[in-house]
């Protein structure tokens, strides 16, 4: 069962969870994949409800959201992710991992990505635009604690503004 909720009137839980970090982003590309997220902010653009989302181009979860422009974040009602989804979806990747093993999957109300009943708070989401950051314009100081810090190519973000097509906590 789903309890439908309006996204806004959680925005103070999301907000304190995502500073955590403490989301998860949650595709269905080729598999269910999930990542957790700290960046990322709820929002109105074009008179629209939205979430935006930030992911790496190396990552995983970049290619399966760009083969099928939807998403899940799942919210943990307590602000708290568990130590073994923390691990297995903070640093193991999807191409290595099958994650949807962590988690009871809940069928979805709008697009084809499922959400996670652990983490009850669903937001779906279609994605309406995205942008690949531009790391020049980044101010330098930021620029150099977040993608000067060597190794990894592809660490620029490809910003990804999602229309949240339905929300509600999972009971």
């Amino acid at each position: 069962m789903k309890e439908k909720i309006d996204a806004f009137d959680y925005a103070e839980l999301i907000n304190k969870t995502l500073k955590r970090p403490g989301l998860l982003l949650n595709t269905n590309g080729d598999k269910f994949n999930s990542m957790v997220i700290g960046w990322g902010h709820m929002g109105t653009l074009w008179n629209l409800p939205t979430f935006v989302v930030y992911v790496r181009r190396s990552r995983y979860t970049k290619p399966q959201l760009d083969k099928t422009g939807e998403f899940t974040i799942s919210v943990p009602m307590d602000g708290k992710i568990s130590p073994e989804v923390m691990k297995a979806c903070g640093s193991q990747s999807g191409r290595d991992i099958d994650k949807a093993q962590f988690f009871t999957l809940e069928e979805p109300e709008t697009n084809g990505v499922p959400g996670v009943r652990e983490y009850p708070l669903t937001l779906e989401c279609k994605v309406l635009y995205s942008q690949e950051q531009v790391v020049e314009n980044i101010p330098a100081d930021i620029r150099k604690k977040f993608y000067e810090w060597g190794g990894d190519e592809g660490s620029e973000h490809t910003a990804y503004v999602g229309l949240i097509t339905d929300a509600y906590i999972i009971k």
